[in-house]
């Protein structure tokens, strides 16, 4: 994002997490991550813990630094270039760190949060099921309630961390009523690894390798009574507020994508054909012009958001929706247009082109697809306009011959019209 939409403090994060990219993660990393050859970035978060850029708008006697999301924003922008892998392990505190801020206990905060953010302890959120998806609430990893612990039973696939994590935040069905509502289903529950816990499958992906994403099985795991998040039954509202982080974090990252497009636009400006540098032929230049432009309106909306959040806007949601669906779509035309520029060698891993075009197209369907983000959208919007406190100039009244009788909008409506005269009108 350009500085001067930002505050000194902020412009100063963004500078600290540049300058880390720059100087802390090697090649070779990158290359290790994307060969599997690490199973889970642990030494990566130690060196963000070394540097306090973990739990940025979390309180700082928890290890945070009490900054805005403009400024988390900001920074995942910078961390963002170094792949999808390593731009999750970076936000995942900003996402487990969302619930055990805001809904744990002072003692869940000291036991979990702050070693989390202070690098010594590593966590995942375990959301989604085999047979679930997006269909959340149909969750059926069940936690029965017995004394002074909770029996866990069930799975969770899709899991970043599964490999690594020291404990999981388990939405899990508390509730089994038939008539309850689907809201009131489930809980949080603070799961360590341990006995019963295992990570029974690591995920072969196309791309977001080394995250140590996996399935969970859960036999029978004995969960004290005192790790629920938040009250019996109310998972749904640690969800609802888990999820904007979940989405703001995923637009951010995907505006890391400014990574390849300087790359296609340094290769541009030495790739000769024709004679010329293919900068200079308008079919190369204008995938230039049109990336920079998305990439330009994904940072607005993504930081739009993020303030809207910081100021508490009632529309917030719709807006980091927004942001979710627009980045990781632009990221995806703007990593295409860069391999185009760079035509053949970019499809080779002779330039990481390829590995971040692989990364790029998972943002599309995690934390809620852009269908999904489509959904949320419209409905945030409807209830918006329809709202009767809604202030705004209606047009309606402003077209050259606004006729009532014209105007049909039911069957109910046409059968009035059709037995009543028609209006004169000169024209």
């Amino acid at each position: 994002m350009y500085d001067f939409l930002l505050t000194p403090e902020e412009a100063a994060l963004k500078r600290e997490a540049r300058e880390f990219v720059r100087t802390e993660i090697t090649s070779d990393f990158l290359r290790r991550m994307d060969n599997n050859d690490i199973t889970y970035p642990r030494e990566f978060v130690e060196k963000l813990a070394e540097r306090n850029l973990r739990g940025i708008r979390f309180p700082k006697r928890y290890g945070g630094r009490e900054m805005s999301w403009v400024a988390e924003v900001a920074a995942t922008e910078e961390i963002g270039c170094l792949g999808m892998a390593l731009g999750c392990a970076f936000v995942m505190p900003s996402i487990v760190g969302e619930a055990l801020n805001t809904f744990g206990t002072e003692e869940q905060k000291e036991k979990y949060l702050k070693p989390y953010l202070e690098g010594k302890l590593v966590a995942a959120e375990a959301l989604t099921e085999p047979r679930g998806g997006s269909d959340f609430f149909g969750a059926t990893t069940r936690a029965v309630l017995d004394g002074d612990h909770f029996t866990l039973t069930g799975q969770k696939r899709f899991v970043v961390g599964a490999e690594g994590a020291d404990f999981f935040v388990v939405y899990c069905r508390t509730n089994f009523d038939p008539n309850c509502h689907k809201y009131q289903r489930l809980s949080l529950l603070i799961v360590e690894k341990g006995p019963g816990v295992e990570t029974e499958y690591l995920y072969g992906l196309m791309g977001c390798k080394g995250g140590g994403t996996g399935r969970l099985v859960f036999r029978d795991v004995k969960v004290p009574k005192e790790n629920l998040v938040g009250e019996l039954h109310s998972g749904a509202l640690c969800f609802n507020q888990m999820m904007i982080p979940e989405r703001l974090t995923s637009a951010a990252g995907c505006l890391g994508m400014w990574g390849a497009l300087d790359l296609a636009v340094r290769y541009s400006t030495r790739r000769k054909a024709f004679g010329r540098h293919i900068r200079d032929f308008q079919a190369v230049s204008f995938m230039v012009a049109e990336s920079v432009t998305q990439l330009d309106a994904a940072r607005g909306l993504a930081y739009l958001a993020a303030r809207a959040v910081d100021e508490n806007y009632p529309y917030a949601r719709r807006l980091v929706s927004e942001a979710k669906s627009f980045a990781t779509q632009s990221a995806w035309n703007i990593v295409n247009n860069a391999m185009q520029i760079m035509g053949g060698i970019g499809y080779t891993d002779v330039y990481p082109i390829e590995r971040a075009l692989r990364d790029t197209r998972l943002a599309m369907i995690w934390t809620g697809t852009s269908q999904i983000m489509n959904l949320l959208i419209q409905h945030e919007y409807y209830n918006q306009v329809l709202d009767p406190a809604y202030d705004r100039r209606k047009m309606e009244k402003d077209a050259m011959h606004p006729d009532e009788s014209e105007r049909c909008y039911t069957d109910e409506d046409m059968w009035e019209v059709h037995n009543q005269p028609a209006p004169r009108r000169s024209i």
